[in-house]
């Protein structure tokens, strides 16, 4: 099944000798000028100044993603050393932010400030949103239903924000509880139509929960504004190729999601608080969360692992190209850490956060 796939990055900036996170993104934005928009991509600013983020044009194949990844990374890696600092790939700051980062002049932003307040002192963190191409609203409904049991293997794999603020966690993603404080967010609910999600929004709306429908900030959603599945359970992956993973994973899951669709199979029924809770669980010990959950009180319906993930979607990873990379790619995260153990790995050596953020700007740029 061919599905186009896209995917957005966020960065935060740290400055280049104390390695504390900076408020340059303007100024780095600036210097990336229209390089990336004539690539076919984007480079945009984030709510906070400390950050910057990129949209990869739509692509067909992992190889094409794989190449816009790497242009997009450099080029505003590229731009931010011309600013004196450094693009960094990692789900929180490491070093702290030297209190709330201030927001982006912009009317929405401060909207959103104004009705959420403290919510957004702690908006420095970095995800990975990963766009697979299903242009039937209906249809992109019903694949998020599927895609339910399978986002804690996501988070699992992908976690990659084990300090915040100078200290250890002692999570795997400490983005993910940070996040999940927004009234819109954790894993999406159960949805029997499009009609049903966008009466969920309108109400989400009207208490004051959300200002508007891209507020809507569940793991797995359908676009407010392109005809795909988006999801956004993902930490911000430290190398390119990881992200191309991350990206292959997804897409595999919508096309499964979509055979089985398609065949009448019903999606699987996970309780909300057991998916909520197993979530949270790879939140905090990444891929040693316990790797299937039961549904809660004898319900049928499980919470899958990494290793069941994959066996659920190997026929859809075969079927499309670069399975032999993506399963490599998995062997070695399994061998060598996700992007969180490797930061616990580069702090162990010396002690010194500044090492962890070395490692996270050299692996970012891919260089």
């Amino acid at each position: 099944m061919d599905l186009t796939i896209g995917v957005e990055e966020e960065f935060v900036l740290t400055d280049a000798d104390s390695r504390q996170v900076v408020r340059r993104a303007a100024t780095v934005l600036r210097r990336v000028g229209n390089g990336a928009r004539q690539g076919g991509g984007a480079v945009e600013l984030e709510m906070a100044q400390t950050q910057v983020e990129s949209a990869s044009r739509v692509c067909s194949d992992l190889a094409a993603l794989r190449s816009e990844l790497v242009r997009l990374r450099r080029e505003m890696a590229d731009a931010a050393e011309a600013s004196g600092c450094r693009l960094i790939a990692s789900g929180t700051a490491v070093l702290g932010v030297g209190g709330p980062p201030p927001i982006l002049d912009k009317p929405r932003y401060h909207r959103i400030a104004d009705r959420f307040g403290p919510l957004v002192d702690q908006q420095c963190t970095c995800a990975c949103h990963v766009h697979v191409g299903v242009a039937d609203r209906e249809e992109a409904v019903q694949v998020v239903n599927h895609l339910r049991p399978w986002l804690p293997a996501l988070l699992a794999i992908s976690a990659n924000s084990p300090f915040w603020e100078g200290r250890d966690t002692g999570y795997h993603s400490w983005r993910t509880p940070l996040w999940a404080r927004w009234p819109a967010s954790g894993p999406p609910p159960f949805l029997g139509s499009y009609q049903e999600y966008e009466d969920v929004v309108a109400e989400l709306q009207h208490t004051g929960a959300i200002l508007d429908g891209a507020m809507v900030y569940w793991y797995a959603r359908p676009s407010r504004h392109l005809p795909t599945v988006e999801v956004r359970v993902a930490d911000v992956t430290p190398t390119v190729d990881e992200a191309v993973v991350l990206a292959a994973l997804v897409r595999a899951l919508v096309s499964t999601a979509l055979t089985e669709i398609r065949s009448g199979a019903a999606s699987p029924p996970v309780n909300d608080q057991v998916l909520r809770a197993a979530c949270w669980h790879a939140a905090r010990y990444g891929l040693g969360a316990i790797t299937a959950i039961a549904g809660a009180g004898g319900m049928p319906g499980r919470v899958g692992g990494a290793a069941e993930l994959i066996t659920h979607i190997r026929p859809a990873l075969e079927a499309a190209d670069g399975a032999d990379m993506v399963l490599e790619i998995l062997r070695s995260v399994r061998r060598d850490g996700t992007g969180a153990d490797r930061q616990r790995a580069a702090f162990r050596r010396r002690g010194r956060l500044e090492d962890v953020v070395d490692l996270l700007a050299e692996q970012t740029a891919g260089r």
